[in-house]
């Protein structure tokens, strides 16, 4: 069944790639993004020649996740033009790369604000209508660095999607009852075919940076990318994380799977996510909350799949 969908951070990445794919899928696609008539322009018009040319049914759409006024206007738009939403896909977020240290606690809290508060603005402005509905889906795109290997430099994007996965896995329980359902997926550390590594940000404090650049960990920056993309299989392709998204979102309603790892350096987030979400359930469960654990069906229900 066609859905409605709205994707942030859809100027480029996995959600560029995602939200092509849904639309080829049949769904009807809002690819946001901020200053569409500025620096996302270009984007913009790529957007719409893709629809132009695929007669799909996929359209940019301003959506500044830093601002709950311009969440709001957005949700508010495709509500407007459709008569409902059926499926929001957190997946705005930015990375940098560099020692901890280096970061002030202003850049922590900036990244924080995008990855994990803007999830908050979106859900703030679209969980209302899809509460009304009785029946939807959120799918945040996290990583799965923050629960896998875990590699230096990363600190405060590793810390955002810890934080931004916590809050996916509450929302899960307290959505449940309205009939919305939760599906995260985990991308591993794509080192090709995105700008996460090329336009990742630096730390501010350059000084302290020289620090480490200069003294024990000289080299290391170069090191983790390099040995990064040597643990990359040479077919690991980005476009199966969107491929991925599509067949979660084609999945029948109450059957999505909760977590779903495209991986392809396995760096071991499978496994300890897998006992962690056990643990929730046994634990939801021991405490006669096991409903939690699956999405009401409302029978007034429509729309979504």
């Amino acid at each position: 069944m066609s859905q409605v969908i709205l994707i942030t951070g859809a100027s480029s990445g996995f959600g560029a790639m995602s939200a092509r794919a849904l639309a080829d899928a049949g769904h009807t696609v809002y690819a946001s993004m901020r200053d569409t008539v500025g620096r996302n322009a270009a984007q913009v018009e790529a957007v719409d020649a893709y629809a132009t040319d695929r007669n799909v049914r996929l359209q940019a759409i301003e959506l500044d996740v830093q601002s709950q006024p311009c969440a709001d206007a957005a949700i508010e738009r495709i509500v407007a033009e459709q008569g409902r939403l059926d499926v929001v896909i957190h997946n705005a977020g930015h990375m940098v790369f560099g020692a901890a240290e280096a970061f002030t606690p202003e850049q922590y809290a900036q990244l924080y604000d995008v990855n994990v508060l803007g999830t908050q603005r979106v859900n703030r402005a679209a969980l209302p209508q899809l509460r009304k509905q009785g029946k939807g889906l959120l799918l945040w795109v996290g990583s799965s660095s923050h629960r896998g290997g875990t590699p230096p430099y990363l600190a405060p994007y590793f810390a955002a999607k810890a934080a931004m996965d916590a809050v996916a896995v509450s929302y899960a329980g307290e959505l449940a009852r309205w009939g919305i359902e939760t599906s995260i997926i985990l991308p591993g550390a794509f080192t090709q075919g995105t700008n996460h590594f090329l336009h990742a940000g630096k730390p501010a404090d350059e000084a302290r940076q020289a620090e480490y650049d200069d003294g024990p960990y000289r080299g290391l920056a170069e090191d983790v990318l390099k040995n990064l993309a040597a643990c990359e299989p040479p077919d690991a392709d980005p476009a199966s994380v969107a491929r991925a998204i599509v067949e979660v979102v084609d999945t029948p309603f109450g059957r999505r799977p909760f977590r779903v790892h495209i991986d392809p350096s396995d760096d071991g987030c499978t496994v300890v996510a897998a006992v962690a979400d056990r643990i929730r359930a046994e634990f939801l469960r021991r405490i006669q909350l096991g409903d939690l654990l699956a999405p009401r069906i409302h029978p007034e229900a429509s729309h979504v799949g």
